[in-house]
């Protein structure tokens, strides 16, 4: 049997350039060698979004369609909704016994988000825990793969923490899962900010136009003490050559530029639009194919309750198990 992945995206807006390198890029090589599963994590997105639960219900479509339109094939890849899945809460009120308060506290990711979205006097209870929910998402597959970001590897310590502890304590029903960073963990915002996110409004996103490509190159961070074209620049840490370096196929194209920039012989218009050009290249077959899928909502919404269906039968499977291996299987 081929082993398994589980991985996925909250749907709380249309995927980026950081979902590509940091986790989409990975999920449509591995399709072919492993059974894959992409949750569209619903229920996680609304621990922060509870006031607004049509945009993520809307985004459930939005982010089915980047992921097909990156390549990923629903006759190799099963797509299903979090929060059509049952076993999963049930499996996160098990695993949160597993857990202490002072463990979650320590998460470096959650306590970042915590700041970011200015949780720290009215954290829901919902937010703090969702490390054990996000277990729950790959253990109730029992997967042996997760492609991830960077900021995520803190989960995925937690969900190994949380097998170990139940296989000690009931007998070895879950896989250790392995996480698997993309070849680029963590893409620069085009603000040059660390992270590219949704939340700092400097992604480029998959679905974006030619137009509003364009107009993101064209404001996009150089070097800040570079003040004419004839200054020497410093490529290094410079969103502009990262993101050469990362889409641009024409390496001596990218090798030519990084020395005339050092060298204060190529201003940053002719640098910009030659990386406008790159990455419009990258994302147009992108564009066409999700062109294909908005005409054709009945056809991924038909992906997505077949993906779910079949993710229902096979978490029912592990459920039993787990109830079994802990005493509370009166079913059967």
């Amino acid at each position: 049997m081929k082993k398994r992945i589980l991985t996925g995206d909250r749907p709380t807006g249309k995927l980026h350039l950081g979902h590509f390198v940091g986790s989409l890029k990975n999920r449509v090589k591995l399709q072919e060698k492993y059974e894959q599963f992409i949750i569209i994590a619903d229920i996680q997105a609304l621990t922060d979004n509870f006031k607004t639960p049509e945009k993520v219900s809307k985004n459930v479509y939005e982010v089915a369609m980047d992921n097909l339109a990156v390549g990923l094939d629903p006759n190799k890849t099963t797509f299903f909704i979090q929060s059509q899945i049952s076993q999963i809460a049930e499996l996160t009120i098990l695993f949160a016994n597993l857990v202490t308060m002072s463990r979650l506290s320590r998460n470096p990711t959650v306590k970042s988000e915590i700041k970011e979205k200015g949780f720290e006097d009215s954290l829901p209870l919902g937010f703090f825990m969702y490390p054990v929910s996000q277990a729950a998402d790959i253990l109730f597959l029992n997967a042996d793969l997760v492609p991830v970001g960077a900021d995520q590897l803190p989960h995925i310590e937690q969900t190994r923490e949380i097998a170990r502890s139940f296989n000690n304590i009931y007998g070895k029903i879950f896989n250790i899962p392995e996480a698997l960073v993309g070849e680029y963990p963590r893409l620069i915002g085009t603000d040059g900010n660390a992270k590219m996110s949704k939340s700092l409004g400097n992604c480029i996103y998959l679905s974006d136009s030619k137009e509003e490509l364009k107009e993101k190159v064209k404001k996009m961070f150089t070097d800040p003490k570079r003040i004419h074209p004839t200054d020497l620049g410093n490529v290094a840490g410079n969103p502009v050559f990262i993101y050469h370096n990362i889409f641009n196929p024409n390496k001596e194209e990218v090798k030519e530029l990084e020395e005339r920039y050092k060298k204060g012989k190529v201003g940053d218009v002719e640098v910009k639009e030659k990386l406008f050009l790159a990455l419009d290249s990258f994302l147009a077959p992108i564009r066409e194919k999700r062109k294909y899928y908005e005409g054709r909502p009945n056809l991924v919404k038909e992906i997505l309750f077949a993906g779910t269906k079949k993710t229902q039968s096979e978490a029912q499977k592990v459920m039993d198990k787990v109830k079994t291996a802990i005493g509370i299987n009166f079913t059967g």
